[in-house]
C-alpha cells in the first residue's frame, strides 16, 4: 500500500504464473516466455541422465506432479511425447485433472520428426489434444489439421525469431551462386540420399546451361544412417559443382554463418510438420527450398520456393526462383540491409508472440478457477 497527498494506494503485485515446460531448456521455449509475467521451472533431471538431458521428461509422470503440485501453476508441452505411451499420458491427463492443473500443449509436430511410423505419435497427440485447456498452434493451415483431429480451434501463435540479440551474419561475397542443404544426423524424416541425388542432377543441368553455381551437402560426423551416408558421398564423387562437407555437429553461431554463405538452402524433409530452419533462414535473408510436406510453406510463404525429390527439373526451377534478382546475394549491402530489417521486425513480434502466451496461460488459469 502506498500513500500520496493522504490518499492511500493499493498497488496489487501480480506473480508471475509458474510454468512447467516440457521441455524449459530449450531456445524455443526461450523465446516464447514472457520474463516477468512467467517463471520456468527447470527441467527434472532423469535419473542416470547426463548433465543437460531433460527426455524422457520427469514433467510428464503422475509421480512427479504429484510430488511437485504446489511449485507449478501448469504444464505447457512442446515436445518429447515420444518417451510415453499414449495409455501413460493418459495418465498424466488424468493426474493433472486430479490436482486442477491446466494443461497447454503446442501441436509443433503433427508427425514427429525422430520417428519412422507415425501411429502411436498420433494416438499421443490426440489424448493430449483432446484433454488440453488451450491447445497452440504455428500457422492457419496446421490450425485446420489439428482442427480436424480434435475438433476444436486452437489458438495460432507464429514461431518468432530464435536470434539473440546479436549482430547477425550476412555471408560472404562470392562470385559463384552457392546452394547449400545440410542434411545433419540423417534422422528418420531427412531423406538425405534422395535429396543429393536430385541436386546433384540439377546442378548439373544448370551449369550445363551455362550457370555459375555449386552446391555444398554438409553432414555431421556422427550420423544414424552410415549406408545412407556413404550413398551420399558416392553420387557426389566426381561430380562437377556439387561438394560433400563432413564434420563436427554445428553450434548455433557457426550455423548461423554457414547458412548466412548460402544464397538458397535446401530443406531435405520427407515429412514433418514445422521447420526451426525455415525460421533461421528467414532471419539470416536466405531463401528456402523445400519439399511439400507439412506446413512449413506457410511459415513464411514469400520465402519459400517447393520442389518433389526425385525431380530435378522441379528443384532446378525452384533454384532458378529461389536465386534470381529479386533477392539478395550473401556479403551484398542489399543482404545486410535485409537481415537488418527482418531483425527489427522480428524483435517487435517475438514481444507479441510472448503477449500472446502469457494471454493463453492466464485464460486456461481462469477458466481453471471457474470450474
Amino acid at each position: 500500500m502506498q500513500s500520496r497527498g493522504g490518499e492511500k494506494i493499493v498497488v496489487t503485485v501480480v506473480p508471475p504464473i509458474r510454468v512447467a515446460a516440457v521441455p524449459s531448456a530449450h531456445p524455443y521455449v526461450t523465446a516464447i516466455t514472457d520474463p516477468e509475467g512467467v517463471r520456468l521451472l527447470a527441467d527434472p533431471p532423469p535419473p542416470g541422465a547426463p548433465a543437460g538431458q531433460w527426455w524422457p521428461p520427469q514433467v510428464l509422470l503422475p509421480a512427479w506432479l504429484e510430488a511437485n503440485a504446489e511449485n507449478f501453476d501448469l504444464v505447457h508441452v512442446h515436445f518429447g511425447i515420444e518417451s510415453y505411451t499414449p495409455m501413460e499420458l493418459e495418465e498424466t491427463v488424468a493426474t493433472l485433472r486430479r490436482l486442477r492443473r491446466p494443461l497447454v500443449y503446442t501441436v509443433h509436430d503433427l508427425e514427429n520428426p525422430q520417428l519412422n511410423t507415425q501411429a502411436t505419435h498420433r494416438a499421443s497427440l490426440a489424448v493430449l489434444a483432446a484433454a488440453a485447456d488451450e491447445l497452440i498452434t504455428l500457422t492457419d493451415t496446421a490450425d485446420a489439421e489439428v482442427q480436424g483431429i480434435a475438433h476444436r480451434a486452437t489458438t495460432v501463435i507464429t514461431h518468432p525469431t530464435l536470434l539473440g540479440d546479436d549482430p547477425r551474419p550476412t555471408g560472404s561475397a562470392h562470385d559463384v551462386t552457392r546452394i547449400g542443404v545440410h542434411l545433419r544426423d540423417l534422422r528418420p524424416n531427412i531423406d538425405g540420399v534422395g535429396t543429393t541425388a536430385t541436386l546433384v542432377r540439377a546442378i548439373a543441368d544448370l551449369r550445363a546451361q551455362g550457370a555459375r553455381i555449386e552446391a555444398v551437402v554438409r553432414m555431421n560426423e556422427r550420423v544414424r544412417d552410415e549406408d545412407a551416408a556413404a550413398s551420399i558421398d558416392l553420387l557426389s564423387a566426381g561430380t562437377d559443382g556439387v561438394r560433400v562437407e563432413r564434420g563436427p555437429r554445428l553450434d548455433d553461431d557457426e550455423l548461423a554463418a554457414w547458412l548466412s554463405d548460402l544464397d538458397a538452402c535446401v530443406l531435405p524433409y520427407r515429412h514433418g510438420t514445422q521447420s526451426g530452419w525455415a525460421e533461421l533462414c528467414y532471419d539470416l535473408a536466405v531463401p528456402v527450398i523445400g519439399t511439400r510436406v507439412g506446413h512449413i510453406a506457410a511459415q513464411h510463404p514469400g520465402d519459400f520456393h517447393t520442389f518433389d525429390v526425385g525431380e530435378p527439373v522441379s528443384l532446378t526451377r525452384a533454384i532458378v526462383d529461389a536465386t534470381d534478382e529479386a533477392w539478395s546475394r550473401p556479403g551484398s549491402d542489399r543482404r545486410e540491409a535485409e537481415v537488418g530489417r527482418r531483425r527489427t521486425e522480428r524483435a517487435a513480434e517475438r514481444e507479441d508472440v510472448r503477449a500472446a502466451h502469457l494471454a493463453v496461460y492466464r485464460r486456461a488459469l481462469a477458466a481453471e478457477v471457474a470450474a
